[in-house]
C-alpha cells in the first residue's frame, strides 16, 4: 500500500513516543503491515522518505547509448531491428522495441521521408532568388497575391493511408478502400487569395492543355476571380513555369489586361505554393465520402471547394513568410510545407 507523507510522518511520530505498531494501527490511519514496514525502513534509513525502486535494470550502459546514436546518425534510414544487429555486435543484446526506445530518449523519432521533386542546382538557385527578392514580404503582401494551379482528382483515389485500430478491423467492409486498375482521372484549375477560394473549373475529357486552352480559362475563371475579390484595387497573379502558362501568346494578354505576375516562379516548387495545402486539403474531405462515379466526384469537388472558408485561405497565406525564411535557411533546399 501507498501511503502519504503526512500520514508517514504522524506514524513515526508515534513511533517515537513510545507506540507500538499495535498501537498505532488501532487508530486506523493505515494497515499494521504497512505500520511495520514504514517503521522499519526508518530504523534502517533515518527518513520517511521511501525509496523508489530499482526495477528493472537497463540492458544497456551510457556509453553503449551513445554508440547506437552514432550508428544511427551515420545512417539515419536504418531500421531497429538492423540496429539491434549492429549493437548485439557491439555486445548490447537488445530487441528491435529496446532500440526504439533508447532512440526516442535521444529525441530520434521515426518519420516518413517526405517526397518532393528533384531540385536541380538551377531550381535551388532560382529558388534562392525568388525568395530573397521577397525575404522582406509581409502577410498583408502576400494577402493581394491570387495562387492557382492544376491538380488531379482520381477516382477511387486516396489522398494518403488510412489507419485503422482494431483486430480485423482493416478487412471490414467500412474501412476497406477500394482500388481499380486504372482509375479515372479528374482535372481541375483554381486559385485562391487571402480572401478565400475563388473560381475552379473541371477540365473537359482529353482536354489539351495548351496555350488557348490556358487563355480560356484565365479569361472565364481568372477575370472574374479578381474583380470579385479585388474590384479595381492593384493584385498580383502567381501561376507557375508550365509551358502553356510562358507561352507569349499568355504574357501578352496578361499584359493587355493589366494583370502583374509574381516571379518569375522557380521551377520544382509546391512548397512554396500555399493551394498544394488547398488542394490537400479538398482532396481528404473528397476521399471521406467515398464517391463511385465520375459525376459524384465531380460534384464533392465543386461543393467541397466551395465550402472552404476565408480563415483556411487566410492561414495558407500566412505561411508565406515563414515557407520564404526556411528555404533562405536551408540555402535553398525544401521547407517543410
Amino acid at each position: 500500500m501507498v501511503t502519504c507523507k503526512e500520514t508517514r510522518a504522524v506514524i513515526i511520530a508515534l513511533h517515537k513516543k513510545g507506540f507500538t505498531g499495535k498501537d498505532i494501527a488501532a487508530r486506523k490511519i493505515a494497515p499494521e503491515s504497512t505500520i511495520y514496514r514504514i517503521i522499519k525502513n526508518f530504523k534502517e534509513s533515518g527518513s520517511i522518505v521511501v525509496k523508489k525502486a530499482s526495477g528493472r535494470p537497463r540492458k544497456s550502459s551510457k556509453r553503449q547509448d551513445r554508440l547506437l546514436k552514432l550508428i544511427q546518425l551515420q545512417d539515419r534510414g536504418t531500421t531497429s531491428t538492423a540496429l539491434a544487429q549492429e549493437w548485439r555486435q557491439a555486445g548490447v543484446s537488445a530487441s528491435a522495441r529496446t532500440v526504439r526506445r533508447r532512440l526516442l530518449e535521444d529525441g530520434l523519432v521515426s518519420r516518413r521521408a517526405a517526397k518532393k521533386p528533384l531540385l536541380s542546382r538551377k531550381n535551388i538557385r532560382d529558388r534562392l532568388i525568388f525568395c530573397k527578392r521577397y525575404r522582406d514580404w509581409t502577410a498583408e503582401d502576400w494577402g493581394k497575391v491570387i495562387f492557382s494551379d492544376e491538380s488531379p482528382f482520381q477516382l477511387f483515389g486516396a489522398s494518403g493511408k488510412k489507419l485503422v485500430r482494431g483486430r480485423g478491423e482493416r478487412y471490414h467492409q467500412s474501412f476497406v478502400m477500394p482500388t481499380v486498375k486504372h482509375p479515372e482521372t479528374i482535372h481541375v484549375w483554381g486559385c485562391f487569395s487571402a480572401k478565400g477560394v475563388g473560381s475552379l473549373t473541371i477540365l473537359s475529357r482529353n482536354t489539351a492543355m495548351n496555350k488557348e486552352w490556358y487563355q480560356h480559362i484565365l479569361r472565364e475563371q481568372l477575370l472574374p476571380t479578381i474583380q470579385e475579390q479585388f474590384g479595381d484595387d492593384q493584385c498580383l497573379f502567381q501561376h507557375d513555369g508550365a509551358p502553356c502558362h510562358k507561352a507569349k501568346v499568355i504574357t501578352k494578354w496578361l499584359g493587355e489586361q493589366n494583370i502583374a505576375i509574381l516571379g518569375p516562379w522557380p521551377g520544382n516548387s509546391p512548397d512554396l505554393n500555399p493551394i498544394e495545402n488547398l488542394w490537400s486539403t479538398l482532396k481528404r474531405r473528397v476521399d471521406k465520402q467515398k464517391p463511385t462515379n465520375s459525376d459524384k466526384l465531380q460534384a464533392l469537388i465543386m461543393q467541397e471547394w466551395a465550402a472552404i472558408s476565408q480563415d483556411v485561405a487566410q492561414k495558407l497565406i500566412d505561411s508565406m513568410p515563414g515557407r520564404i525564411a526556411e528555404i533562405l535557411k536551408k540555402e535553398g533546399q525544401y521547407c517543410k510545407f
